[in-house]
């Protein structure tokens, strides 16, 4: 969702050293369903309605089907989806909505946007997702809202967050962002909450070709007005009930997502395998002194692994390794959104939320995608155990 994806971005990720693989593959993706991706774009072009038409019609019913929701709202982007749920929930000036602080920028941001306060909390170190028990110390009068991010593919502990919600007549906004298909307790992420927004950008588990989003709600009033308020806040053509935006996924990226979502269930046991056998990996390496690597979580949560991300020692000595080997590695995120410039006027120092802080420094993310092999997995495992032999 946040840097450019497939072959050319790996190379630019690993500066001058030629990779042996890249980060994402997405033109291996694209090759294995080129002639329905290819079928889907010459219908739209056919049709010659690019707008808010039949694909888009059914790419959200599908969606919805898939997720189990009553409505499903496509929009431009994931970013786009956070700011239309806030506008929908009517959350603006003088509110404030907790969240955590590493993730990617739009999260905070989204909340900013409306002119909001984002109210940063700690994570949970082991799950990197947000602390319940920090939420909860955080809820003052101006609380309008808890913002949720389901990260790397994790659920977040929603049972609390719920609890907490509804004791506090709280609204749930669910950072679903790289987390389709992702279950807490048999019920997948989105429709937990209040609102569940979705990217559809290319690095995703379902990544379309280019930006793209999705909200769902059970609620049908909420759904109409989040179809108003992505078209300007019109449901009659030069009529305006609402100040919305201009906010629409097209019609050749949801034929597109309509193919890619076919495969989807597919796509996410491959990419569930290849956790596995980096957990073997690890393991056989006798890694666990120097490396934290994502456990398969209880039985309570079914992870999709948009990302693998360990925690190191020496993360910045050993990404330069792996550099230097070939192996290409992200960092997500290396500086959380309490510390970055652009919310310099909360007032946040370094040190406030140290598990977060932590992380920024420690984790490293792994090539994980449905068509690496497992020799690509193994070169990248003896090149970290490299690095800490030495």
């Amino acid at each position: 969702m946040e840097t450019a994806s497939g072959t050319a971005a790996a190379t630019k990720a690993v500066g001058n050293a030629a990779p042996l693989f890249p980060y994402l593959d997405l033109k291996a993706q694209y090759r294995s369903i080129r002639e329905e991706v290819s079928e889907a774009i010459a219908r739209v072009m056919e049709s010659q309605h690019f707008i808010l038409g039949k694909e888009v019609e059914q790419f959200e019913a599908e969606v919805a089907a898939k997720l189990g929701v009553r409505h499903a709202i496509s929009c431009a982007s994931g970013s786009d989806a956070l700011v239309l749920a806030m506008m929908a929930a009517e959350i603006g000036p003088g509110d404030e909505v907790i969240t955590s602080p590493f993730t990617f920028v739009a999260t905070g941001g989204s909340i900013a946007r409306v002119g909001a306060t984002p109210v940063f909390v700690d994570i949970e170190p082991v799950t990197f997702n947000l602390s319940p028990a920090a939420v909860e110390s955080a809820i003052t009068q101006r609380t309008r809202a808890v913002l949720p991010v389901h990260l790397f593919g994790l659920s977040a502990d929603m049972d609390r967050i719920l609890q907490l919600a509804k004791e506090h007549s709280l609204c749930v906004i669910e950072d679903a962002a790289q987390a389709i298909g992702s279950q807490y307790k048999g019920r997948n992420v989105g429709p937990l909450g209040d609102f569940g927004c979705f990217s559809f950008f290319p690095s995703k588990n379902l990544g379309g070709a280019g930006d793209g989003g999705l909200i769902t709600t059970e609620d049908p009033a909420m759904a109409a007005k989040l179809r108003m308020l992505r078209v300007h806040g019109s449901k009659k053509k030069y009529h305006h009930e609402l100040l919305g935006m201009n906010s629409r996924l097209d019609e050749l990226q949801a034929a597109i997502l309509r193919v890619k979502l076919r495969h989807l269930d597919s796509w996410t046991e491959a990419r569930r395998a290849r956790a596995a056998r980096y957990r073997e990996l690890f393991d056989r390496e006798g890694l666990s002194s120097s490396v934290t690597y994502p456990a398969e979580p209880g039985p309570d949560y079914y992870h999709v692994y948009n990302q693998f991300t360990i925690r190191c020692s020496a993360r910045d000595d050993l990404r330069e390794h792996l550099r230097n080997d070939g192996i290409p590695t992200e960092i997500y995120y290396p500086l959380p959104l309490h510390l970055q410039p652009a919310f310099a006027h909360l007032g946040y120092t370094s040190g406030q939320l140290p598990a977060s802080e932590a992380a920024s420094r420690e984790v490293l993310s792994l090539p994980t995608y449905p068509e690496l092999s497992e020799a690509q997995q193994e070169q990248v495992v003896r090149s970290v155990a490299a690095f800490y032999a030495n």
